[in-house]
Order: structure tokens, then sequence, then C-alpha cells
């Protein structure tokens, strides 16, 4: 009884990727960075004992040439471990996941450059007609949090929805969930998505919160992705072809324009995801493929730029591992990775172009380093072989296609 757990450590980069210049990321390194910040604050050293136990540190060290702080004797991991660079071009959480599912995408998403004034105003006007909205406010680049700190009393006094982008392909609607509508946003994003088609934008995505300008306003758990379907068919459809159960748990579904998903389970925040994951494998039958995305890595610690923060998560997220690791059968596999990075201690607010871990567990599986891998498509290569799937249009198994276990870094 064959089955796989795909889990995205989202934004947990290991370090600069070859061109990471090109993005204005060379330095960038979300796990060395937060591992450095930790040693040097009065918590202590990052403290990863079931992440080690997989490799994670090693496998920062691999793509490194150099340990992290507080991780300089290595033990030699239980598991599979390396490290992966992706092929396609941009720093995207789409182009990031639709290549570990085996689809690399030739020519990048489009953007909206310019930091003021970042929309096209045929594209606003279009938006603000179709959708029945009064006017729109932001039109620019900024961060989630800051913008509804800055602007979420004017929308709430003039019923104009914030919009905003940032480097990556994205357009974001913020809307206050009582005074706008909950419903409502998803509508309105639901006609920027059609709209944004000619632009070849990876995602709108819909920006909830609540609050007042007395209390201060905080985002809600409610957010929801729409993404542009992947270009060709992914992992997730190779599974359902071979008759097999395809589970998203989180943003995941969201992420493939739900293609190749069978059941979405909603869960907002880590520890909800994680017990979302388990309750999903105790029920998944052969050849079942669950996925899970921990986006709070990403949008709570990485854009918000707090790297302790981004430490505290990662050491929960590392004392749920082993119930998961306990939940997993014999012949299950599961398989550790990240989209890009999000380095907190890096400037702006902005993804880091970066290399991702690839760690892989199998009650039976033999302690072997994967090296370094030429393309994230590796990793939803391997999970099809496990699964007995036919081959990915993309990608080397790190199963079968292994380098010896180097001396410990």
């Amino acid at each position: 009884m064959r089955r796989a757990v795909w889990v995205v450590m989202d934004s947990l980069g290991l370090g600069a990727a070859p061109d990471a210049a090109v993005y204005g990321d060379a330095g960038a390194d979300t796990f060395g960075h937060i591992a450095a910040a930790c040693a040097e604050a009065p918590r202590g050293p990052l403290r990863l004992p079931t992440l080690t136990r997989l490799g994670l540190p090693q496998a920062h060290a691999l793509a490194r040439g150099r340990a992290a702080a507080g991780f300089n004797d290595l033990p030699r991991p239980e598991g599979g471990w390396g490290y992966a660079v992706e092929r396609a071009c941009g720093k995207d959480t789409p182009s990031g996941h639709w290549e570990t599912a085996g689809v690399v995408l030739q020519r990048p998403f489009g953007l909206f450059p310019d930091r003021e004034r970042s929309f096209p105003p045929e594209l606003l006007r279009a938006l603000i007609e179709e959708a029945g909205l009064p006017g729109v406010l932001g039109d620019c680049h900024a961060s989630g949090t800051e913008i509804i700190a800055r602007l979420g009393a004017e929308h709430i006094a003039s019923g104009k929805p914030i919009v905003y982008t940032s480097a990556d392909s994205v357009l974001q609607i913020a809307a206050h969930e009582d005074a706008f509508g909950l419903q409502r946003l998803y509508d309105v994003c639901v006609v920027a998505r059609r709209l944004l088609v000619p632009y070849d934008i990876g995602r709108v995505i819909a920006r909830p919160f609540v609050g007042s300008a007395d209390t201060g306003f905080t985002r809600t758990g409610h957010r929801r992705d729409y993404a542009l379907p992947p270009p060709a068919p992914t992992l997730f459809d190779a599974v359902q072809a071979a008759g097999g159960e395809t589970v998203s748990v989180g943003k995941i579904g969201d992420i493939f324009a739900h293609r190749g998903i069978a059941r979405t389970v909603p869960a907002h925040g880590h520890d909800a995801l994680f017990d979302a994951t388990l309750d999903a494998l105790a029920q998944a039958g052969d050849g079942a493929l669950i996925a899970v995305n921990f986006v709070d890595f990403d949008s709570v610690y990485g854009h918000r730029r707090d790297a302790l923060g981004y430490a505290a998560a990662l050491e929960a997220f590392d004392a749920r591992l082993p119930a998961l690791l306990a939940a997993l059968r014999p012949d299950d596999l599961l398989a550790i990775s990240a989209d890009h990075g999000c380095d907190p201690t890096w400037p702006g607010s902005d993804h880091t172009r970066e290399t991702v871990p690839l760690l892989a567990w199998t009650p039976t599986l033999r302690a072997r380093c994967v090296g370094r891998r030429e393309s994230f498509a590796d990793i939803g290569q391997g999970i099809a072989t496990h699964l007995r799937l036919p081959p990915l249009a993309a990608g080397r198994c790190f199963l079968t296609d292994t380098a010896d276990l180097p001396a410990r870094p």
C-alpha cells in the first residue's frame, strides 16, 4: 500500500540560487540568516531535532558550502536529503509548486513592475465597471499588513477595495469582511482573474481583514487564491489517472486552480494544517497523494521580516513532525520541500530567489544524500516513482538517481 505526503514549507530557502543576482537576491539565505539571528539573540540557537534527523541543516550546508550558525556538528541524517534549483524564471508560488509537480514554465509570468501607479489604467477601469465598484485604493507595491493599516479606515468609509501588488506575479485585493463583505470580495477577485488573463498574471489573492482604526486591522484566515491553471498535466493529474485520491490541505488546491485535486481540506494556521494532514492520512487509501502548504512561514514571518518569529514557527513545526512520521505506514513516502525563499533579513518584503530543501523519508528508506537537483521537478518525479506512476514530463527521480552520502559538512 503506497501513499505519499508532500509537505511544502512555504518560503524556506536554503540560500541564493545560482542566478539570484538577476533578481537582486545575491546573498539571500532564508534558513542561514534565521539561524544566525537566533545565535545572536538572547533566545539562543535554533533547535530543530527532527528536521536535523531528516537532513535540513545538512542540506543547507551542502547548498551553501558551510554549516549554519548553531549547526556545526551535524549527525548523519536518517532519510534522503539534498537541495533543488528552480529552472523556471521568477520566484513565485505557482511556478515553484508547478515545477515541483512536473510542469516547468518556459517563460516567466507577467509582472506589474512600477512601484506606484502599478496597474494599467484600462485594467482598473474595467475592474471598477464590471465589479460595480466606486473606485479602488492603493494601486502600488505594498506589504499587505502595512497597506491595510494605512488605508483600512479610508476603505471602510469609501467602500473602495484596496488593490496592490509586489515583485511577484500577483494582484491582491484587500477588503473588510463586514464593511465590504467576504463573498463580495471573492466576487471581485473572480472578475479580476478574468480580466488579468491577457496580462499572464499568476494569481489574484483575496485578502480579507477585520478590525477598526481604533483597534487596528488584522487579516483573517479567509484568504483565497485565484491562480492560472497549470499549462500542462501535473503530478496530481497523474495520480488521478492511475485511480489514486488527491487531497489538498490548505492553499495547495488554489495554487493549482483545483485541477487534479479530488478533495480540498481548508485549514488555517500551522497546527490546524498538521491536524488536517494527519486526518487525511488516516483516511487515505492506496495510491493517494496528500499535499499541504505551511503558508505562515511565508505570509506571517517571511514577508513581515520577522526572523525570530520565523524561527519559533520552525521549532513548533519541528515539534509536530514526529506525529506525522509515526503516522506513516512502511510503504508511505514523506517529501518535504519549499517553493522559493523569503529571507526575513533581506531588504523589502518580497520573495527571494533561492534553492530549496529536498527531504525524503519512509520507514524503510536508506540514508542517502540526493545531492544538488537541477530542477524542483525531481521532487515530483520521485513521488511519481514511489507511487508507481508513469514518468512525469520533467524531472529525474531522486529515489533512483542519488549521490553517495558524503562526509559530514
